[in-house]
């Protein structure tokens, strides 16, 4: 009973100070700015993108990057506290109506899958060896992801959002190939005057391989890290297309039998066609309202 006080007491005194991580309870204000994305969709490297650009005297790093854009699971909220306005904010959840303007990166859904398989291998939630052809399914299912599956996640915003002047949707693919451009487009949304110099020292400073140098050192001083394997890189390829080589076949068919309608409005190209698709395509297509890519 003693123990079970003094925790309390402990709990109670964390929360006065701030030492705690509001999660769903954040108190949002009407300037702030969220950076949303499927898990494994490009979101830690656009974090460090949005807080090179807006803090250039700051680079960002595994160590400051939850007090540059943070994160509600992950930062305490005295963080958010004490933060200037107007924030960018992390998140990866299904469409929030709260959320008052929303930056959306998608990313090609074979890749997600090949990326969150091995992401959940440095975090021990699957074992080395369990193939592809056990996790794809529950991927599919949304079992893997607290954020429901990549369909229900991108779905949600981009019915809800697509067109609205409050909503700048991404795709990382487009980053990667032309990533000063895409960054561009966020200085413009956030207000910022993007100077070519500025553009340049953004990128550079977040590269893959500046991020893999700063994992390296940094790996223990970050939540995004350190409490997984050390023995598998957090920061792997960053590209895109990797999917071609590391699914087989059948796995391909199944994503695409799955979400290959709203693949195609991203402009991802399908190389299976089913009926099943098909019909999927033409229900949702009027719901969904999206354009070609």
């Amino acid at each position: 009973m003693a123990i079970k006080v003094f925790s309390r007491l402990v709990a109670g005194a964390k929360r006065a100070v701030g030492l705690y991580k509001p999660r769903r309870d954040l108190t949002i204000f009407p300037d702030d700015v969220f950076l949303v994305s499927y898990p494994k969709s490009g979101n830690t490297w656009s974090r460090f993108l949005v807080a090179n650009l807006m803090h250039p005297d700051q680079p960002a790093d595994f160590a400051n990057l939850h007090r540059l854009v943070p994160d509600p699971f992950g930062t305490y909220k005295r963080v958010f506290d004490h933060m200037p306005r107007p924030r960018v904010i992390k998140s990866h959840e299904c469409f929030d109506p709260t959320y008052p303007r929303v930056i959306y990166i998608v990313r090609d859904p074979r890749d997600v899958a090949v990326s969150q398989y091995h992401f959940h291998r440095k975090c021990r939630l699957i074992a080395d060896d369990c193939p592809m052809e056990d996790y794809l399914p529950r991927f599919l299912a949304g079992e893997v992801c607290r954020h429901g599956s990549w369909g229900e996640n991108v779905a949600s915003w981009l019915a809800t959002r697509r067109s609205g002047h409050r909503f700048l949707l991404l795709r990382y693919e487009d980053m990667v190939s032309s990533t000063a451009t895409e960054l561009s487009r966020i200085a413009g949304f956030l207000g910022i005057p993007a100077t070519p110099s500025l553009i340049s020292q953004t990128v550079e400073r977040s590269s893959a391989d500046r991020m893999r140098k700063l994992e390296k050192a940094q790996s223990h001083l970050s939540t995004l890290t350190k409490d997984g394997r050390q023995d598998l890189p957090f920061v792997r390829a960053a590209g895109s297309g990797g999917w071609r080589s590391a699914l087989p076949p059948d796995a391909v068919a199944q994503i695409e039998s799955a979400w290959g309608y709203l693949m195609q409005r991203l402009g991802y190209e399908l190389t299976t066609r089913g009926a099943t698709e098909a019909a999927i395509s033409d229900l949702l297509e009027p719901a969904l309202n999206l354009p070609q890519h």
